[in-house]
């Protein structure tokens, strides 16, 4: 039997773990102990932080495993990479998952390979001076408004968008207190609808799986409300779309595995790229909406390559739709449960928790999520859901 590491144990690695148990593979979780589901539904569970890199490696050295991986996570990513490097095990380079990472070192990346996305500056200490800060984002062509973001973070943690200077040292103080490593970008806006893009890479010979449309809260954190398969672009622009992301996986090196990217379409029909994880996106969209849409198992085809395995992906628009909607408000939770009474067979999966008037500043603030799967896109928009 062979033997898969994978690197956090919440809800949204569940479908990754449940998969690889299903397809016969014995599983080694490793994650903080706070009672995550991933805890119970694991072969084996290992109570060590996803950071602790070496300790890790060590288990899974003596352990055997025959691979490792992670979904949904950046901060999982990396220790992906150094247990795959060390071990020999399939995945991407050490550099590649850097770049795909650290938002720094993607900026820097894109910005040598001519791909479109933001004028950014990158801050290592908090900033003394604001003036003296204004100035040289003067100098860097960096006007208002900006995104002011963790290098190192995902799930909108630390992101702020900001439009009055008088807002900036504030929201470098929060991102800062995010970040891992302390660092800080800011970058311009890009304008526009927001999508994600699902692939899968082999060898360096990347397949697009799915363009998902994105409901955000907006300004200023751009809390992620939903998803929904298939995008709605024409097919000109998704020839568009495909064409720079798969420009810009090749530029951060990545040759193995799933990978995420965001993207904005400008009103004028610009793509600027907001940033790509060397991962499965989040929110539910690898795991549920993309097979429902694409035709292909992606969780099964990610632990198949970390295992080294044979694989080949052929996706196929199938004709249906798909949506995730999460829940941050009453009127949110209301919804639902309209739903759930006029078209219970539409909801595939849910976990509604307690609903209250906290504010929502993450992801991690929601209340709940609800999936839905229809005959088409428009069936779904028609529910009012978004």
């Amino acid at each position: 039997m062979k033997r898969l590491a994978i690197i956090g144990a919440s809800s949204l690695q569940n479908p990754l773990i449940l998969k690889a148990r299903i397809m016969g593979v014995e599983t080694h979780v490793f994650a903080w102990e706070v009672g995550d589901v991933g805890e119970d539904t694991a072969d084996f569970f290992y109570p060590i932080s996803i950071t602790e890199k070496d300790e890790i490696l060590d288990v899974c050295r003596k352990v055997g495993v025959n691979g490792v991986t992670s979904i949904a996570s950046d901060l999982a990513a990396v220790t992906v990479g150094y247990v795959a490097d060390a071990m020999g095990l399939a995945g991407n380079s050490l550099a590649a998952t850097r770049m795909a990472t650290n938002k720094g070192a993607m900026r820097e990346a894109f910005r040598a390979h001519k791909d479109p996305s933001p004028d950014f500056m990158l801050l290592t200490t908090m900033p003394e001076d604001l003036d003296a800060l204004l100035r040289e984002m003067t100098a860097q062509v960096i006007d208002f408004p900006v995104i002011v973001k963790p290098t190192d973070r995902s799930g909108s943690r630390g992101v702020t968008h900001v439009s009055d200077p008088s807002e900036l040292m504030p929201a470098i103080q929060a991102a800062m207190e995010q970040s891992f490593a302390g660092e800080v970008i800011i970058e311009t806006v890009i304008p526009g609808q927001e999508y994600s893009v699902e692939c899968f890479t082999v060898d360096g010979h990347h397949s697009l799986l799915a363009i998902t449309q994105k409901f955000t809260t907006g300004a200023p954190h751009y809390i992620e409300t939903g998803h929904i398969e298939p995008s709605g672009l024409s097919e000109e622009m998704r020839k568009k779309v495909e064409a720079v992301v798969l420009h810009a996986l090749d530029s951060l090196e990545i040759t193995n595995g799933a990978s995420h990217s965001e993207v904005r379409i400008t009103p004028d029909g610009s793509i600027g790229i907001v940033e790509i994880g060397a991962r499965m996106g989040g929110d539910f969209i690898g795991s549920h909406l993309v097979p429902m849409t694409s035709g292909v198992d992606f969780v099964s085809a990610v632990v198949s390559l970390a295992l080294g395995d044979d694989i080949h992906v052929r996706p196929a628009r199938t004709g249906r739709a798909a949506a995730v909607r999460y829940i941050l408000t009453r009127a949110d939770y209301d919804t639902y449960r309209r739903i759930k009474s006029s078209h219970p067979s539409w909801i595939v999966a849910e976990d509604v928790g307690e609903v209250s008037d906290h504010a929502v500043t993450s992801s991690a603030d929601r209340s709940g999520f609800y999936i839905l799967r229809a005959d088409d896109r428009e069936s779904l928009l028609a529910l009012g859901i978004f």
